[in-house]
């Protein structure tokens, strides 16, 4: 896979993050690491039987340092940013946790062979400053010492996110099927944390769907393309670009009903719009 077509796919997976909170919101009251456990265990389903048909389950086989990655990666993520939202309300944590792209983009300068430009640096700036503009708008009265703990996790998030998928780029020759056998165990490991902390729901009707519809997508292919994305697509562009998934997913829970458009969106999409801009102002398309 070329490099034109590796950012595709990481397109592909900023895409159908688009769908996170939509579907997340569609699966009623199941709490967090339940629905944790049953999403990512349909992903690692998902990837398995692909790894099946293949006959690639040797793919599997990994020095310890690429499991550690892909675990800390998907399961700290996860387990950082719902304890954020715990101790934190959810405008301000999502929006302290946001700053992952930026350093993506920044991470990447570490890398060999990336060269960090300043309309990268410029570019995710304004892709944040988009995100803070969406966020700002939905807190009830700004930052509080009082919820530390909680924007600490947040930016535990950022930085655990942005440091797997860079280090991703580190392990490019690692095939992308090791993905299934993180969300296998991202799943198992949110089993015995849901029942230290939360009660089981059974979900009901339509949420079953949306509970598909993640391990299927956004917690499901997104990841796999995600990894290719990072492995081999153009890290810096990607970066940047991730900013439009907030405001994808504005818009869908906007028309969906589960949100109202107000000017905090048309601000939010200026700032990401011309940030990515900027950003692939040398690159009006990919390149291989």
């Amino acid at each position: 896979m070329n490099r034109t077509q590796a950012s595709w796919a990481g397109l592909g997976a900023i895409a159908l993050w688009a769908a996170l909170a939509f579907l997340t919101a569609a699966s009623g009251r199941v709490p967090p690491f339940q629905l944790a456990a049953m999403t990512f265990a349909i992903a690692a389903a998902m990837g398995g039987l692909a790894m099946a048909v293949r006959g690639t389950w040797a793919a599997l086989l990994q020095p310890w340092r690429v499991w550690a990655l892909g675990i800390v990666g998907l399961f700290g993520y996860h387990a950082l940013y719902f304890g954020a939202l715990k101790l934190a309300p959810p405008a301000e944590a999502a929006t302290i946790s946001a700053l992952w792209p930026l350093l993506i983009v920044l991470f990447s300068a570490l890398l060999p062979g990336e060269k960090l430009r300043a309309i990268h640096v410029i570019g995710a700036v304004l892709g944040f400053a988009g995100v803070v503009v969406l966020g700002w708008s939905r807190m009830s009265a700004g930052f509080s010492a009082a919820y530390m703990p909680g924007y600490t996790l947040a930016l535990g998030c950022a930085f655990v996110w942005s440091g797997y998928s860079v280090v991703s780029r580190l392990f490019g020759a690692v095939p992308t099927d090791t993905v299934t056998g993180f969300c296998a165990v991202t799943a198992l490991l949110s089993i015995p944390c849901h029942f230290l902390f939360e009660q089981s729901v059974i979900p009901q009707g339509s949420e079953w769907l949306a509970i598909i519809g993640l391990g299927v997508g956004p917690v499901g292919a997104a990841f796999y393309l995600w990894d290719i994305g990072m492995k081999h697509g153009d890290i810096r562009l990607l970066g940047v670009l991730s900013y439009a998934a907030p405001v994808l997913s504005t818009m869908l829970l906007i028309a969906t009903g589960y949100a109202q458009a107000d000017a905090a969106l048309l601000g939010a999409v200026a700032f990401i719009v011309t940030g990515a801009l900027i950003a692939s102002s040398d690159r009006l398309r990919f390149k291989a």
